[in-house]
């Protein structure tokens, strides 16, 4: 009877292992140099540590100043060829001529999390660090 319990506990411990391993968290950190829009905020210049949680290239961002979350927005996640030598923000010149955050790419890391454009974008503006 107890060897039969022992394994109702070792099956039951690997079901809830198997379901909470699919909502993965993951931490990277950002650097703006300018003054940056993201999610219709504006993030001053400076560090920021973001982490981002989901399943598939859908994930909800969150960026950090310590520890208060400042902003969360819905992002995804996409492939790149080959990992970064450096950490990277990706800016768009918006219509009014200030710059949103597109993507972040973390070094090492063969992804990017890529932010849905805030409309009015120009194009490239540059990168951080």
């Amino acid at each position: 009877m107890n060897a039969s319990r022992g394994l109702k506990s070792i099956f039951l411990a690997a079901v809830v292992l198997v379901a909470t391993s699919g909502f993965a968290t993951s931490k990277g950190s950002l650097e703006l140099q300018h003054p940056t829009n993201v999610a219709g905020k504006q993030l001053a210049s400076g560090n920021y540590s973001v982490q981002w949680e989901g399943t598939g290239d859908q994930v909800e961002l969150k960026i950090y100043q310590g520890k208060k979350v400042v902003v969360s927005t819905a992002a995804h996640v996409v492939n790149l060829e080959q990992p970064l030598p450096n950490n990277a923000a990706v800016m768009v010149t918006n219509g009014d001529g200030s710059a949103s955050l597109s993507r972040i790419m973390f070094r090492g890391r063969k992804y990017a999390i890529e932010i849905s454009s805030e409309g009015g974008a120009a194009g490239a503006a540059g990168a951080a660090r």
